[in-house]
C-alpha cells in the first residue's frame, strides 16, 4: 500500500496516473469518502447538517445512504470509478453509477435531485492527461468545503491495508441492488431547460460551433443546442485520453480550431466546456476569445437586463471588478470570496444569489447547482446572443461604456527552485509595498494572498504558490499602460525587489 498523502486541492485530489493515483490510493481515497458519507456527524447519512437539508427540501431520509459515482473521458476513468463504486458498496452505502462519462455539474445535479449524500466524480478536470483525480460533490451539490474534505483525509490516512482491500465486486453488486446504473442525461437536460428562455433560443436560430474538447461534454453541449434550436458545427466529440496532445483547457490556445470554424463558418459563436464540462470557453463571430471575467459581468448584466433577475453576486478575489460595476449600476449586492469554487458555491447554497463566478473560467447562477456548470454558462451566452442578435464583442463595448472599462490578466510566475516562498509570504505580510506600479497602495485586501488596490480602482492581486516556487500575479486597469506597469511590479515583488 502506498504511502502517499491524500491531500484535497481547490477541487478534489489529483495525481499523476500510475505514481500516486494508483488502483490502492483510489480505494484509500473511496472508503475514506464512504465512511465519512456513513458516520460523519455533521455531513454524513446520520449528520446533523445532512438530516436538516432533507427537512427543508421536505424529504425523507433514503433507508439506506446514497451516493453518484461518475467520471470523466480520461485514461482508466471508467474503471477507476467502478472500483470506488465497489468500495462504497462495501461499506455499506449504495451507488448510483454513470454508465458513460459524465460532466462534473451533471453529477452535482444528480446529488442534489437524488437526495444523495454525496457524489464521487473521476476526474482530473483541466489538468494534463496523465493525470487523474478524485473529486467529492457533498449533499447540497456543490464542491466540498475544507472541513468535509479534511475530514476525509485524516480518515484515508488512518486507514490500513486490510481495511482498504474490502469491496464487492462490480456485477455482485449490481446484481444486489447495491449498484444502480442510471443515465443521468434526461433529468439534467430537464433542469438545464428551465433555466432558459427556450422561446427566445428557438426563435433565433442560431448557427454556431461546438467544442468538447474530447471531453465528458460531448454528449450534453451539442444536443442541448439543438433543442434549443441551433443548428451546430460539432467539434472533438470523439473520445481521445491524451485531448489531442495538450490539457483539455478552454483557453484561447486551446480553441484555435473552434476559432477557425466560427471564422470559416461565419458562425454567431463557437462554445466549449473543459474536459469534465465544469468550465466554459466562448469565441465571437468575428474570432475573438472572450476571457471569463468579462463573461461573467455579461451574463449578469443579461440576466437583470434581459431576464428580470434580481440576486446578490459573488465572485473569488482575484476576478475582475468589472462585475461589481454591472452590480452597482443594477443596484446589485457584491460579495467577495477565496479562491476556489467552493466558497462561491457556499454563496449560492443560500439562494440569494443570482450568480457567482470566477476569474479561471467557473460559472453557475440561482436555482441551480451551487458548483461550476460550463453547459450551463454556454447555453446562457447562446441565449444573451438570441436576444441582443450582435457579436457579443459589440455588446461587450456598449456594456463599457455603461459601466466602465476594466483590462485584466493573469501570469503565472515561476521562480527558481531556491525561491523561498514561506519567506516570500512572511515579508508580504510584515512588510507590504506601499507604492505599486507608480501609485500609492489605498487598500490591501488579505483575503487570498495579497490585493494590492489603488484608488482608481486599479489593482495587483500575488498568490504564492504553497506547493512550489510559483506566484500567481493578477492585475487589473482601466488602461493597458498602467496594466503593464502592475504586472511588471509583480514581478519585482515576487522576485523579492521590494
Amino acid at each position: 500500500m502506498s504511502n502517499t498523502v491524500i491531500k484535497f486541492g481547490t477541487s478534489g485530489w489529483r495525481a499523476v496516473i500510475a505514481e500516486e493515483f494508483t488502483l490502492n490510493n483510489l480505494k484509500r481515497a473511496s472508503h475514506a469518502a464512504a465512511q465519512h458519507a456513513r458516520d460523519s456527524k455533521d455531513y454524513g447519512y446520520r449528520g446533523e447538517e445532512y438530516l436538516l437539508h432533507l427537512k427543508k427540501k421536505g424529504a425523507k431520509a433514503p433507508d439506506s445512504p446514497l451516493a453518484v459515482v461518475g467520471y470523466d473521458t480520461r485514461y482508466m476513468s471508467e474503471e477507476f470509478a467502478r472500483n470506488a463504486a465497489e468500495v462504497f458498496a462495501a461499506e455499506g452505502v449504495n451507488v448510483l453509477f454513470s454508465p458513460e462519462e459524465t460532466p462534473t455539474p451533471v453529477v452535482a445535479w444528480t446529488v442534489m435531485r437524488s437526495n444523495a449524500v454525496g457524489g464521487v466524480m473521476i476526474t482530473a478536470s483541466h489538468n494534463p492527461a496523465n493525470y487523474n483525480g478524485f473529486k467529492w460533490t457533498p449533499y447540497w451539490g456543490g464542491p466540498a468545503i475544507p472541513e468535509v474534505t479534511g475530514d476525509i483525509e485524516a480518515r484515508a490516512s488512518s486507514l490500513t491495508i486490510a481495511a482498504c482491500d474490502k469491496f464487492i465486486p462490480f456485477a455482485q453488486a449490481s446484481h444486489a441492488g447495491l449498484v444502480k446504473e442510471e443515465d443521468f442525461h434526461h433529468s439534467y437536460f430537464t433542469q438545464l431547460y428551465s433555466l432558459l428562455d427556450a422561446g427566445a433560443l428557438k426563435k433565433a436560430r442560431l448557427r454556431v460551433a461546438a467544442d468538447s474538447v474530447y471531453g465528458t461534454a460531448r454528449t450534453y453541449l451539442r444536443p442541448a443546442l439543438e433543442k434549443m434550436g441551433a443548428s451546430v458545427t460539432p467539434l472533438r466529440e470523439n473520445r481521445d485520453v491524451t485531448f489531442g496532445g495538450r490539457p483539455p483547457d478552454t483557453d484561447a490556445e486551446n480553441l484555435a480550431g473552434l476559432r477557425q470554424a466560427v471564422l470559416k463558418g461565419k458562425l454567431s459563436l463557437g462554445l466549449a466546456c473543459d474536459g469534465d464540462g465544469d468550465r466554459f470557453g466562448v469565441i465571437d463571430s468575428d474570432g475573438t476569445w472572450i476571457a471569463p471575467n468579462d463573461v461573467l459581468a455579461l451574463l449578469l448584466d443579461h440576466l437583470v437586463r434581459n431576464r428580470g433577475m434580481k440576486g446578490k453576486v459573488a465572485r473569488s478575489v482575484m476576478t475582475s471588478h468589472f462585475a461589481d460595476a454591472v452590480a452597482k449600476s443594477h443596484g446589485l449586492e457584491v460579495r467577495e470570496t477565496p479562491v476556489g469554487f467552493k466558497y462561491v458555491g457556499n454563496m449560492l447554497r443560500t439562494g440569494q444569489f443570482l450568480i457567482g463566478g470566477e476569474e479561471s473560467g467557473g460559472l453557475s447562477i440561482m436555482n441551480h447547482v451551487p458548483e461550476k456548470d460550463g453547459i450551463l454558462a454556454c447555453m446562457l451566452l447562446a441565449e444573451l446572443y438570441a436576444y441582443e442578435r450582435k457579436p457579443l464583442g459589440k455588446v461587450l463595448a456598449d456594456l463599457r461604456k455603461r459601466v466602465g472599462t476594466f483590462l485584466n490578466t493573469r501570469v503565472n510566475l515561476r521562480l527558481g527552485p531556491d525561491a523561498d516562498m514561506p519567506a516570500l509570504a512572511a515579508r508580504l505580510s510584515s512588510k507590504p509595498p506601499l507604492n505599486v506600479g507608480g501609485a500609492s497602495v489605498w487598500r490591501i485586501d488579505h483575503t487570498d494572498g495579497f490585493k494590492f488596490i489603488m484608488r482608481d480602482g486599479s489593482w495587483l492581486g500575488l498568490r504564492p504558490s504553497g506547493t512550489e516556487p510559483v506566484v500567481r500575479i493578477y492585475a487589473e486597469a482601466s488602461s493597458q499602460k498602467t496594466l503593464s506597469g502592475l504586472v511588471d511590479a509583480g514581478r519585482k515583488i515576487a522576485d523579492g525587489k521590494f
